[in-house]
């Protein structure tokens, strides 16, 4: 595979909180449960794992995007390592209609308020590219050490 890791700049114009037909929400606690059975559902027992640790924190470092009190998305930050965004997915059934640049964004302003100057975007694939380049302006992090190759 050949990902690589993304910078992005958070001090841009483009970072703010978009305007969206649907909701996005910090996760409550009490709603870990509901969103790591969303993302199960989804995606992967290994994103499963990653999102714990954005969920489990005093504030959690997870937004999802609702549509009338039903997860068809989500957004983690801070969770593999501080400073990363991700993981990040949209139920298959509403992709194309903005929610993921809207987490994305969401999220990333979030972490400029938190103190970070940059975000850096782990293990994006050729195909993603062009999702985070034109929807928050990252770029490629030339011979980046690539977090996720410690994985087992």
């Amino acid at each position: 595979m050949n990902s690589k890791d993304m910078i992005v700049d958070l001090y841009q114009e483009i970072i703010k909180k978009p305007e969206f037909k649907y909701e996005i929400k910090r996760v409550l606690s009490p709603n870990s449960d509901l969103v790591l059975d969303f993302i199960g559902t989804h995606f992967s027992k290994g994103w499963v794992s990653e999102s714990k640790s954005a969920l489990y924190q005093p504030n959690p470092s997870c937004f999802i995007a609702v549509d009338d009190k039903k997860i068809i998305g989500f957004a983690c930050y801070d969770a593999t390592s501080k400073g990363y965004f991700g993981p990040t997915g949209v139920d298959s059934a509403y992709r194309g209609q903005g929610v993921g640049k809207a987490l994305l964004l969401t999220s990333l302003e979030a972490m400029r308020y938190d103190g970070y100057g940059y975000a850096i975007i782990g293990g994006v694939s050729e195909e993603n590219r062009p999702f985070y380049a034109n929807g928050c302006g990252a770029v490629p992090i030339e011979n980046s050490k690539k977090i996720y190759e410690r994985m087992i």
